[in-house]
């Protein structure tokens, strides 16, 4: 494992901006008035993560003893973090079932690291896990600041709560893990692939809760978390990018699943979370072919390329595709892991060198 004393954390929110931008051009105002708000509310938060990365952030303290630390607060509708402490480790389960489902959430996120990759916490010595439900009103989102987790109620017409997919949890706690391995760079390729590996993991999370294999898995990210009146399944598909929904309102999911539609384009820092569906694609392809738990080898190859301590911040598709037929081999050997790892970036069209 390497962490990277220099690393930049970046503020990272699960719903992309494209997709508010469409709903706050909404006619109706009950659908575009939260979507700008929350707009407005990630500007100021991503403005507050770059002052603390130039500022300096308060030191964690952080124990490798194998037992997660978590602590929920509740903002209680406000946007002063970390807000009320409402439930600490160990604690009985109360009645508000936002903050049971984040508790539970990051007590899953932390099982998987450290059973399946002997990771303590998200820094890897044991970081306590901090997260704040019922952020700011309507808020239609959730994010990873740098220092912890935030999670908003949705609006209840377009998002729901926002800890109901214990995925999003995952999704934004992994956002933690590479902070403190590659750091990979928030803007093009590399921040789509900073992207998808939130979204990998964020999947195997949900899947070791559930106890399922590849096979049974459903690969959505997000799922329950769009409202009944919206056309869509989830926020996103790995095994069928760009299906995930298409909405009167939302618009149609823009992700590409191969490098033939890789989209070009100076928004969402570069299409971070759209073109993240071409490396997302390549993994649930690896992870089908080999069946089984996608955590046990596919999973594995993903987490030693994300901690090994070869990939760069500025890494490209091709860099993060080499580096896993890499440690394919070195873990594995010459058998169906290799086979499957490369095939899969043969079928999205990423090469390897």
């Amino acid at each position: 494992m390497t962490t990277h004393g220099g690393f930049e954390p970046v503020f990272c929110t699960i719903v992309p901006p494209h997709v508010l931008d469409k709903l706050s051009q909404a006619e109706d105002p009950a659908l575009a008035g939260p979507a700008r708000r929350t707009l407005q509310r990630d500007a100021f938060e991503r403005t507050q993560r770059r002052l603390t990365t130039v500022l300096g952030a308060s030191a964690v303290a952080s124990v490798a003893d194998g037992e997660p630390q978590r602590t929920v607060h509740d903002a209680r509708h406000g946007t002063d973090l970390p807000g009320h402490k409402v439930r600490g480790e160990g604690d009985k389960p109360g009645k508000d079932a936002t903050v049971n489902r984040a508790y539970a959430g990051l007590g899953a996120t932390f099982e998987l690291l450290l059973t399946a990759y002997q990771r303590d916490s998200i820094d890897g010595n044991g970081l306590p896990l901090d997260a704040t439900v019922h952020y700011d009103r309507d808020y239609n989102n959730a994010f990873w600041n740098g220092e912890q987790m935030v999670f908003g109620d949705g609006d209840g017409e377009i998002f729901l709560d926002f800890t109901i997919p214990i995925d999003v949890i995952g999704h934004e706690l992994v956002h933690g893990v590479t902070q403190y391995t590659a750091n990979l760079t928030y803007f093009g390729q590399p921040g789509a692939l900073n992207e998808s590996v939130s979204d990998v993991f964020g999947a195997l999370i949900k899947q070791y809760t559930l106890g399922q294999t590849a096979a049974e898995a459903d690969w959505l990210i997000g799922a329950g978390l769009l409202a009944p009146r919206v056309t869509g399944v989830a926020l996103r598909s790995m095994k069928e990018p760009g299906t995930a929904y298409d909405d009167d309102v939302l618009g149609k999911d823009p992700q590409p699943a191969t490098m033939d539609d890789f989209v070009r384009t100076g928004r969402d820092n570069g299409g971070v979370h759209i073109n993240s569906g071409i490396p997302n694609h390549a993994f649930y392809l690896a992870a089908t072919a080999l069946g089984g738990h996608a955590w046990e080898r596919a999973g594995q190859v993903w987490y030693d390329v994300l901690t090994g301590g070869e990939l760069k911040e500025q890494a490209m598709f091709t860099d993060f595709a080499t580096l896993t037929v890499k440690a394919a081999r070195e873990r594995f050997g010459d058998g169906e892991e290799l086979d499957a790892v490369s095939k899969a970036w043969e079928q999205v069209g990423v090469r390897t060198l």
